[in-house]
């Protein structure tokens, strides 16, 4: 299989990002996609919306559910998938891309961060991946992808932010275990994680600003290499860590300075790897 035409596809955070852009490259094949993000209303600090997002999937030729979700409500996260249930049928692929940062030691890292990135990374994961099931169960070529890095247990990503990193690999932890519960079920479930720095807002925002972006590569080079790995044979294609720039090497791309925000400037390689 190397279409996305007429699955669908269920996307936690997204609005924008990283998220948005694997929607929108299942878009140009011709698939539905539930854009779940908590941006009803435009933000001072952050771009578009479910609805605006919704719009670009439409124009992008795929077909679009806006879904205002806090991925922290397990009910909200129910009534997401029974809004695309009735709206598509089926839910085909789920996408665990919602993600919280905050980057700071034990001692600086507030309760109500801890609560916050736990919430978001991992029990999210872990409540969607449960509410979807019944669906993926039916689809044909069942994928569930987390955005989470490889199990790289080395101190050294932890203490500088132990409370992330724990939340990262809880994402990871979901993989391992599912993948392999799953497993005669026929539901793939991998992660994907970049080898470098991505342009997102959380890095305008809170990872260095202007300086970092330029060390950055555009969010289109993971949404190219889900689409690779969500085109995959589900039976075979199971438990892995995967690296964006390793899947498209794999696929035969040899081009990657074409994702680069600026060409020509030294990548900044990101964390876990």
């Amino acid at each position: 299989m190397t279409t996305l035409a007429g699955k669908t596809l269920f996307i936690t955070g997204s609005t924008r990002g990283i998220g948005k852009a694997i929607a929108l490259r299942a878009a140009a094949d011709g698939a539905n996609v539930a854009i779940l993000g908590k941006t009803a209303e435009p933000h001072p600090k952050l771009s578009g919306t479910v609805f605006t997002a919704a719009e670009e999937i439409e124009a992008a030729g795929g077909k679009a559910l806006a879904c205002v979700t806090d991925v922290r409500d397990e009910n909200q996260i129910a009534e997401a998938v029974q809004k695309t249930i009735d709206a598509f049928g089926q839910i085909d692929i789920l996408v665990n891309n919602a993600s919280a940062i905050f980057l700071a030691g034990t001692a600086d890292t507030p309760a109500k961060r801890f609560d916050l990135m736990h919430s978001v990374n991992v029990r999210a994961t872990f409540l969607a991946s449960q509410c979807c099931l019944p669906h993926l169960a039916k689809a044909a070529n069942p994928h569930i992808l987390n955005l989470s890095p490889p199990l790289n247990m080395e101190s050294r990503w932890f203490a500088p932010h132990v409370a992330y990193t724990m939340s990262k690999f809880g994402m990871s932890m979901c993989v391992l275990g599912m993948a392999e519960e799953l497993r005669e079920q026929g539901i793939a479930v991998n992660a994907l994680w970049p080898k470098t720095v991505i342009a997102t807002a959380a890095v305008q925002n809170l990872l260095g600003g202007e300086a970092m972006i330029r060390c950055s590569r555009k969010p289109s080079i993971v949404a190219d290499a889900a689409h690779a790995i969500l085109t995959r044979n589900s039976r075979t294609c199971t438990g892995n860590f995967f690296v964006d720039e390793a899947v498209l090497a794999e696929e035969g791309v040899t081009d990657f300075e074409q994702y680069a925000e600026s060409p020509g400037e030294p990548l900044m390689p990101d964390f876990f790897l």
